[in-house]
């Protein structure tokens, strides 16, 4: 059994980025400045501008992917602040519920605390099928937990999360989790940005993981969902997050219905940051907004 406690700690602070808070706030900022990252650092709006319902982002050590990830991040300060994140990702421990909502409490990283959306994890998982208020699954999780540091260099701790961790990566139960969200942000009129957290092909040569992501990256822009899972499993595309990615998909659908779009924004490997390409991981940011 995992007892609840107010604050999750970090676990993968001085792994997967840096554990002093100013060391971490230069990673971040290198990541943005890097040669494959957006070129400049972000400027948060001041105003609201709603023009994105979710992005999808890697999930690696920053010295890896964090370059790509910076490329959703500095489209979301154009967007300025919404009130919740939904950050979804996959279950790498196996621990905890298959649908896991972590319910109430804080989260905390070296840049600070931030606060669960209790109302909508609530509101979530009464509109879904699948769903449960779970700890346990995001207890080890490292694939919330770094997206973290990129929103607080934005938004400081002015924001709310919605952590889910997926280990049932289906289309139906990404369809029920966007229709619950969906559900659930209307009711309580929340502005929300989705977060799908996933990274791509793992650990094959640099050339074969470009050409299998890429194939699945084409669907994801078409916000073809079917056609993304039948993809990723005929060319085994070793995605770690497509439950996630797939719960975006759906989730823009249902909020712009014929006006929904997505866009790849950077796409890189491991081996283009590390200079390694023998056996890499593939990693992309996809912005889904309203044409």
């Amino acid at each position: 059994m995992v007892f609840y406690r107010e604050v999750r700690s970090p676990v993968v602070a001085g792994t997967f980025y840096p554990e002093d808070p100013d060391t971490l706030r230069k990673a971040i900022e290198e990541s943005f400045l890097h040669s494959i990252g957006p070129g400049g650092l972000p400027s948060v709006s001041s105003e609201r501008v709603r023009e994105s319902s979710g992005f999808v982002v890697p999930h690696a050590g920053y010295i890896y992917s964090g370059p790509v990830a910076a490329h959703t991040y500095y489209q979301l300060a154009l967007e300025g602040k919404p009130d919740t994140f939904v950050v979804i990702g996959p279950n790498h421990t196996g621990y905890g519920a298959l649908v896991s909502v972590y319910p109430r409490g804080k989260w905390s990283t070296p840049l600070g605390v931030v606060d669960v959306d209790e109302e909508l994890a609530r509101n979530i998982i009464t509109n879904s099928g699948y769903a449960e208020l779970d700890y346990g699954a995001h207890v080890d999780e490292h694939s919330i937990e770094v997206q973290l540091p990129f929103l607080q260099y934005l938004y400081g701790e002015d924001f709310m999360i919605v952590p889910i961790v997926l280990a049932l990566q289906t289309p139906d139960v990404a369809r029920d989790l966007a229709k619950a969200i969906y559900d659930a942000a209307t009711h309580l009129g929340r502005d929300i940005v989705v977060l799908a957290s996933s990274d791509f092909t793992h650990y094959e040569p640099h050339e074969s993981a470009v050409k299998k992501d890429l194939e699945a990256i084409k669907k994801v822009e078409e916000l073809d969902t079917d056609g993304f899972y039948k993809v990723i499993r005929e060319l085994n595309v070793s995605t770690c997050g497509p439950g996630g990615i797939m719960v975006a998909i759906e989730y823009t659908k249902l909020v712009y219905k014929e006006n929904a779009r997505a866009k790849l924004l950077k796409y890189a490997t491991s081996g283009d940051t590390s200079g390694y390409k023998a056996a890499v991981v593939g990693y992309a940011s996809i912005r889904f907004y309203k044409a």
